[in-house]
């Protein structure tokens, strides 16, 4: 089972849109029982919260389930996940502070690595910009979610 944790700072926009859209891929792609898929904030002021209303605006024009809860990260998901994935620089910053032997940090990675756009370094945060900016998010993370299933499908198949 490959466990993949999604990452961003309050986990009510791309982290939790990330979640939704991998494991839909998953779903479609029948290989649920071979995936764990959660997402996580960097703070925890929206624990508890579902994703941000405009992201799950924007998630049922896609037809995509909205699942989850936020939830800060912890030092127990360094080790329990096979792959942390964080939106942007600074999220990917705070993961790495909390693996303080450095012995885990090469689970955690930029979500952006998996963007086809070499040019994508973070994936930004919509919560206070412009009206299209969870439409632009989405393209983005389903993008990277469908470059990440190809490359798990061929982790599984070896």
């Amino acid at each position: 089972m490959i466990r993949i944790l999604f990452l961003c700072m309050g986990n009510i926009c791309r982290s939790p849109a990330a979640h939704c859209v991998f494991q839909e891929m998953v779903n479609k792609a029948n290989l649920q029982n071979k995936f764990f898929i959660d997402s996580a904030g960097t703070i925890g002021y929206h624990q508890g919260h579902e994703p941000d209303g405009r992201m799950q605006d924007a998630l049922r024009k896609r037809e995509i389930p909205i699942i989850g809860q936020s939830r800060q990260i912890n030092k127990t998901d360094l080790e329990e996940f096979d792959l942390i994935l964080a939106m942007d620089n600074s999220n990917l910053l705070d993961a790495q502070s909390l693996d303080v032997s450095g012995k885990l940090k090469y689970k955690i990675k930029c979500f952006a690595e998996y963007c086809s756009d070499t040019n994508i370094k973070e994936i930004p945060d919509p919560y206070y910009g412009y009206d299209d900016g969870f439409e632009t998010v989405l393209d983005l993370i389903e993008d990277g979610c469908q470059q990440l299933l190809d490359d798990c499908k061929k982790q599984l198949s070896s």
